[in-house]
């Protein structure tokens, strides 16, 4: 098949909000989640090394704060942050009811 399909929200979320997409669609590299969550919201800090995956975050709705290395970088909706896999990150939401994806591959 050339193409694979999936709802966001049809998938099992892996924490409260937190979709992740890369087996629904079946993907090979790319990985891609889509975040819901509200003001307070805080991802866990980490980085991707060892798998070589950079990531791109783009905020489609909301606030946030995405800290890159000892780099805070505030982010309001339509903006979008790549970060290297070697670089520690760490994902924060400001505003009630924000979303974002996040697409990552080596």
């Amino acid at each position: 098949m050339s193409h694979d399909a999936a709802t966001y929200d049809d998938v099992e979320p892996k924490a409260p909000g937190m979709y992740f997409l890369r087996d629904a669609l079946d993907c090979e590299n790319l990985g891609v989640t889509v975040v819901e969550a509200d003001a307070g919201w805080e991802g866990m800090e980490h980085d991707h090394e060892s798998d070589g995956q950079e990531e791109v975050y783009l905020l489609l709705s909301g606030a946030a704060k995405l800290t890159v290395e000892d780099e805070v970088i505030s982010m309001d909706a339509g903006d979008a942050v790549r970060v290297d896999a070697g670089d520690s990150r760490m994902l924060m939401f400001e505003a009630d009811d924000s979303r974002m994806v996040i697409a990552g591959a080596p």
